[in-house]
């Protein structure tokens, strides 16, 4: 059973820049699929990141395409000029289908808050 555990959420001025970690323990991840999701305030769950643990292939949803950037081992989320928009809880998941949904993944986070303040 995978554990995911998000870490480095807080709360940052508009412009700023955060990295978020996801660590993984409780079994090998090779070849399995790490994504980012976020749920803003009001919102629906959206698709951030994506990529294949230890071989990159990243892939990004639109709102955040050269922004964000997912890459390493302990799985880091590096968000670059923030906007109030992207106040949200996010979270961390890993799968063996390579997909953008978030049911099709096998194990989740309990999520990691960030606040963009004005």
């Amino acid at each position: 059973q995978v554990q995911l555990k998000e870490s480095g959420g807080g709360v940052v001025p508009v412009g700023d820049s955060l990295r978020l970690a996801c660590a993984a323990s409780g079994r090998t991840l090779r070849d399995y699929y790490i994504s980012w999701f976020r749920r803003g305030p009001g919102k629906e769950r959206e698709f951030l990141a994506r990529m294949r643990w230890s071989k990159g292939d990243a892939r990004y949803g639109n709102s955040v395409k050269g922004r964000f950037t997912i890459s390493g081992d302990t799985v880091f989320l590096r968000m670059d000029n923030l906007t109030l928009a992207d106040t949200a809880t996010y979270y961390c998941a890993v799968g063996q289908v390579e997909s953008t949904a978030w049911d099709l993944n096998d194990a989740w986070g309990q999520g990691t808050e960030v606040t963009v303040s004005p």
